[in-house]
């Protein structure tokens, strides 16, 4: 258990340059009491302490702003950063080594039993405010942007940005997974294109009405 909490502050320090000591890493990241509150109620869950578990969860909920339903799985090394507004279902699966952003929510998109909320996969980095809606797979080492809807499955190794998701690929370069200020935006990106054509269009109507006044 000890190897496992010093664990969790190393990850800390490995992701966020903005903390400065350990006492700092324990203390003040609601993220780490968030997954350090969860792994006790995760287990009281499993042993069928239902209202025990919710209880937890509910208090981690009014300490941190970040709900975690005991009833949803966290692999190791995962980092909730500053975590306001995270939302986390019953049944979504986390895998090692992800980070998640403040607002995102892994939800689920109606009120059918079983399986009804996300899985990400190992290395995946969800940014500020996006939402993973539904039983859908996130492929590892993937990034969704910043106010992505992602309600469709993820192959690994993309990045998704827009409303809804789209998966996009900017010069075959894989982008620094925390510089969300580089992500593609096809929006911008196809309004650049029609701007181009209208461009050329414009070019070759007047290269043609200088050769009809010339003749």
């Amino acid at each position: 258990m000890l190897k496992l909490l010093r664990e969790d502050v190393a990850t800390v320090f490995e992701r966020d340059p903005a903390v400065k000591s350990v006492l700092e890493a324990v203390t003040c990241y609601p993220g780490l009491h968030a997954i350090w509150l969860h792994r006790l109620s995760h287990r009281l869950y499993r042993r069928r302490l239902y209202l025990a578990a919710r209880f937890i969860s509910h208090l981690v909920r009014f300490l941190t702003g970040i709900e975690i339903h005991p009833g949803a799985r966290i692999g190791r090394r995962c980092f909730i950063d500053h975590g306001l507004g995270v939302v986390i279902g019953e049944t979504a699966e986390i895998g090692n080594d992800v980070t998640i952003y403040q607002g995102v929510t892994l939800g689920g998109t109606g009120k059918q039993r079983g399986k009804r909320h996300p899985t990400l996969a190992d290395g995946v980095v969800v940014a500020a405010g996006a939402k993973v809606l539904g039983a859908v797979a996130v492929g590892a080492n993937s990034r969704i942007g910043a106010g992505a809807v992602v309600v469709r499955p993820v192959p690994p190794n993309c990045t998704v940005v827009g409303v809804p998701g789209r998966i996009v690929v900017r010069d075959g370069v894989r982008l620094n997974p925390l510089d969300h200020g580089n992500l593609p935006d096809p929006q911008v990106e196809l309004m650049d294109d029609l701007l181009q054509r209208v461009a050329r269009l414009e070019r070759q109507l007047g290269s043609t009405s200088r050769r009809a006044a010339g003749r």
